[in-house]
């Protein structure tokens, strides 16, 4: 696959929820990925290690009330989309957020993928 491929599937898998199948599909298995400063991780190496990250975020949440991904932009073996967020953490008020992605492709596989956002600060709860 070249890069427009690998960027439009992408955004279709995640259009549908389908994480562990963008992992397996579209990956390879020593991508890296990178988050701000300040983020809970902040870089992990290895297809094996976004699973997780991606693990622990699903489980930090408690529920997501809308997302949206925009429409690729290619330029050579990158691509980037932008991606907003209205979730609901656990122990944690609603909050919404957006990101943009940038992702480099080598081969037909995703090799890196950086997040940029501002990273939220924890409020207190008043229960």
């Amino acid at each position: 696959m070249n890069t427009t491929q690998v960027a439009q599937q992408y955004i279709e898998f995640c259009k549908k929820g389908e994480t562990t199948e963008c992992l397996n599909t579209l990956y390879s298995p020593t991508a890296v990925s990178y988050e701000p400063k300040g983020a809970p991780t902040e870089m992990v190496n290895g297809i094996e290690g976004i699973r997780n990250k991606q693990e622990n975020w699903r489980n930090s949440v408690e529920e997501v009330h809308n997302m949206e991904i925009s429409e690729p932009l290619v330029a050579g073996n990158h691509f980037s989309c932008t991606m907003q967020m209205d979730v609901t953490y656990k122990g944690q008020p609603r909050s919404q957020f957006e990101e943009v992605c940038v992702f480099e492709v080598e081969n037909g596989k995703i090799v890196n993928e950086r997040f940029f956002y501002n990273v939220p600060v924890p409020q207190e709860v008043n229960n």
